[in-house]
């Protein structure tokens, strides 16, 4: 049997520094287009297990999107997880030989699942659903200077800047609404997400561009990657609380709003809620429970392809 391939790729601006397990071979490439090409046909040439990047914000985007479409197995991987991995394995050099070097190792001993990557309308509404979180935080940063401004013309001038943020807000949900309108498959996602009480516009728009997966998911992937997932914290006599943490916070953050409405306006939320208050729990692992059904039940909704119906209906 020929040895498993491993490989490593640290990105930057410029350049594509990689790492090939076991022999250890470190080569380089430009982070361009050409470059991404010479990656493939060089790597396609070897039995390639599985190839780490680690995720920069974009930078990896191109290189990322060649390998996948040359069939190379290849993932974007979580910069704290991989920096937890070296810091484990006593490596705390940082340069970009090493760092290819650690992004190898990381996937032959960690080996983070390989996922498909987004198709060319998921990639573009996912980045109109990024810029306008952007958006909304300067939104949030400008609402708050106004409320400590104290002369009239800065109160006037963060009024006119508010106004602009509002109609670029509006603007990319017009664009997001589009493009979702244009594929049946997510115009269809779109109507059964909004089946479900407490599930408006804005938050089936959110999901759908931040967790494109939903319906193809068990419901412990669903909440797992969402970032409601409990883990244990126990240890021997210990019984410690169940934390959550992770996962894209742009879904709890939907889920959070939608949940919130949910507690008046869906039965089932709103029993479930009353349920465990009455039992005990805190307003705060109450509402994160409720927003774990929630996302359970619209995953299933989806999955089912029907839209959703009160469960005494």
């Amino acid at each position: 049997m020929s040895e498993e391939i491993f490989v490593g790729i640290d990105v930057s601006g410029e350049r594509l520094d990689v790492c090939m397990l076991p022999e250890g071979k470190a080569v380089a490439f430009d982070n361009s287009d050409e470059g991404a090409r010479a990656l493939c046909e060089s790597l396609s040439q070897r039995a390639v297990s599985l190839v780490a990047l680690e995720a920069t914000g974009g930078l990896e985007r191109v290189a990322l999107a060649a390998l996948r479409a040359a069939g190379i197995p290849a993932v974007a991987a979580n910069p704290r997880r991989v920096r937890q991995y070296a810091q484990a394995a006593g490596i705390m050099a940082k340069t970009d030989k090493v760092d290819a070097r650690v992004l190898a190792r990381f996937a032959r001993d960690i080996r983070p699942e390989s996922r498909p990557g987004p198709s060319p309308q998921e990639q573009v509404i996912r980045e109109l659903a990024a810029r306008r979180r952007q958006l909304m935080r300067m939104r949030v940063a400008e609402l708050n200077r106004r409320k400590r401004a104290g002369d009239a013309r800065v109160v006037e001038d963060i009024e006119l800047s508010l106004a602009f943020l509002d109609e670029r807000i509006k603007m990319l949900d017009d664009k997001i609404d589009e493009e979702i309108g244009n594929d049946p498959k997510w115009k269809e996602i779109d109507e059964l997400l909004k089946s479900v009480p407490a599930v408006g516009e804005k938050t089936s728009r959110m999901l759908i561009a931040s967790l494109p997966e939903i319906g193809s998911l068990t419901h412990k992937e669903a909440a797992s990657l969402a970032g409601l997932a409990p883990f244990a914290h126990d240890s021997g006599k210990l019984k410690g609380k169940r934390m959550i943490r992770g996962g894209r916070w742009s879904v709890r953050n939907a889920l959070y709003m939608a949940t919130l409405v949910g507690i008046t306006h869906n039965e089932d939320i709103r029993k479930f809620y009353r349920r465990l208050k009455n039992n005990g729990k805190p307003g705060k692992v109450a509402l994160t429970a409720c927003m774990r059904k929630l996302l359970i039940t619209l995953n299933a909704v989806v999955a089912r392809g029907t839209k959703w119906t009160p469960k005494n209906a």
